[in-house]
């Protein structure tokens, strides 16, 4: 591993003063002079030694070999919002579970949430206020529509408002546990599961560890759909022509490829492992990133460009991860894109004011905001 190149570090601290100020700049550096090396790969030493990979065959065989690649030894581990379920189910475990959990995650299943979910989306702008922070908007809309497809829109606001506020702001606020909170959602989780319910919490409440799945999946859910749709306003405000129903899939795919919200991943390797002659050891941090993948040169015609017109054609293999890819390809997949889509389709032809755009990476990938729109006439 020490003969991958590695971006410029600090002498006691390694790369992480650059990881918590400017982690985009930081990957984006080490992906170019992995490009210049040939491999594909680069190391960062974040308190432990990691691996980072963007190649299509590298992110291959960190989603795809399950038994060498872990998944409770990463990120997500250190997160108390996301500790646990799914998320942190490894193989063999990990194909039962989702042979269990995908038929209530499923397109059918999130279909019948959908006239719901629209109903719960709020207006965007009224005849008062001509204009709105789409940022801002987009919170309010995922907290709305994800309560509406979740409870049937009866949890109450303000604690789930409290529940996912965290994820919202920088490190290390996400990492630090509230056990407060978290034990008044569980009881209003499990009040609410007694009764006879059609939306997620009813169908998962009959499972193992239902309760906690919808929890952990609910603030999975949050910031990433948030994030996708408050993007996917500002692209529709400056690219009008792709702001109707039959454009906004290829919309939401480009803003996905070029702001994905899980914009890193990463995997403990559990055993010795070889990989094109580079030698993994147990216990090394490797890291996948769609962020990289998605603006990769070699990969993509015009990279850093907004092009929908691109999603003609499939993308390539192993290119395009924003919900990850094999056996671990989120499970909130048809959720977020039937939010994010329905939430679209009720908006009015929109014009930007003023904004924010660019990338601020935290737990999620989002704009920095505000991101002002207005009505377009």
């Amino acid at each position: 591993m020490k003969s991958l190149p590695q971006p410029h570090s600090a002498a006691l601290l390694g790369h992480l003063p650059r990881w918590g100020a400017e982690p985009l700049k930081l990957l984006e550096e080490g992906a170019e002079l992995g490009r210049q090396a040939g491999t594909g790969l680069f190391r960062l030493h974040l308190g432990a030694q990691a691996v980072v990979g963007f190649s299509p065959a590298w992110n291959r065989l960190l989603l795809g070999d399950l038994d060498t690649f872990r998944s409770a030894g990463s990120f997500s581990r250190l997160v108390p919002h996301l500790a646990g379920g799914i998320i942190l189910t490894d193989a063999p475990q990990h194909a039962p579970r989702r042979r269990e959990l995908n038929p209530v995650f499923g397109k059918a299943a999130v279909e019948s949430l959908t006239q719901r979910m629209k109903a719960a989306c709020p207006e965007f702008v009224s005849g008062r206020v001509p204009e709105a922070d789409a940022l801002a908007w987009a919170d309010q809309a995922a907290l709305k529509m994800l309560n509406a497809a979740y409870f049937s829109g009866e949890f109450d606001e303000d604690l789930l408002r409290q529940f996912l506020a965290p994820l919202r702001r920088d490190f290390p606020a996400p990492l630090l546990p509230r056990p407060l909170v978290r034990r008044r959602v569980e009881a209003e989780l499990a009040r609410l599961a007694r009764g006879r319910r059609s939306d997620l919490l009813g169908w998962l409440s009959g499972q193992a560890g239902g309760l906690t799945e919808a929890r952990i999946s609910l603030a999975a859910a949050h910031d990433t759909s948030t994030h996708a749709l408050a993007y996917s306003l500002w692209f529709a405000a400056r690219f009008p022509q792709w702001h109707a129903p039959e454009q906004h899939p290829a919309l939401l795919k480009e803003v996905l490829r070029l702001y994905p919200p899980a914009w890193m991943g990463s995997r403990r390797v559990a055993r010795d492992t070889e990989w094109q002659g580079l030698h993994l050891p147990t216990g090394t941090l490797a890291l996948y990133s769609p962020y990289l993948s998605g603006r990769d040169p070699a990969l993509w015609a015009e990279p850093n460009e907004f092009r929908p017109q691109r999603w003609k054609a499939a993308p390539p293999a192993w290119a395009y991860l924003p919900f990850g890819g094999g056996e671990r390809t989120c499970l909130g997949l048809h959720l977020a894109q039937s939010l994010i889509l329905t939430a679209l389709g009720g908006l009015p032809p929109l014009q930007v004011r003023w904004g924010r755009p660019e990338p601020h990476p935290s737990l999620t990938l989002g704009p920095r905001g505000p991101l002002l729109l207005g009505v377009r006439h």
